[in-house]
C-alpha cells in the first residue's frame, strides 16, 4: 500500500474529512474537490514520488 500514490492521497483527505458528518453524496464529493483545490504542489509531489522509501531504506541500512 505505501508504494500505492493514491493510498499516499487518500491520508492527506483523510484527515480534513475526519469527524465531519454530510448530507448527501453531492456534499461530500463537494467537500473532496475542496480539499483537492488547496493541495500545494510539494503535497503532490511528495504524494507521487518515492523519495520517501529511499530515505527509510537508507534510515534502516544505518541500523
Amino acid at each position: 500500500p505505501e508504494l500505492n500514490p493514491i493510498e499516499r492521497l487518500w491520508q492527506l483527505l483523510k484527515k480534513p474529512l475526519k469527524n465531519q458528518l454530510f448530507s448527501s453524496l453531492q456534499t461530500l464529493r463537494d467537500r473532496i474537490q475542496e480539499i483537492f483545490d488547496q493541495l500545494t504542489l510539494e503535497q503532490v509531489i511528495s504524494v507521487s514520488s518515492y523519495n520517501f522509501i529511499l530515505e527509510a531504506l537508507f534510515y534502516a541500512a544505518s541500523y
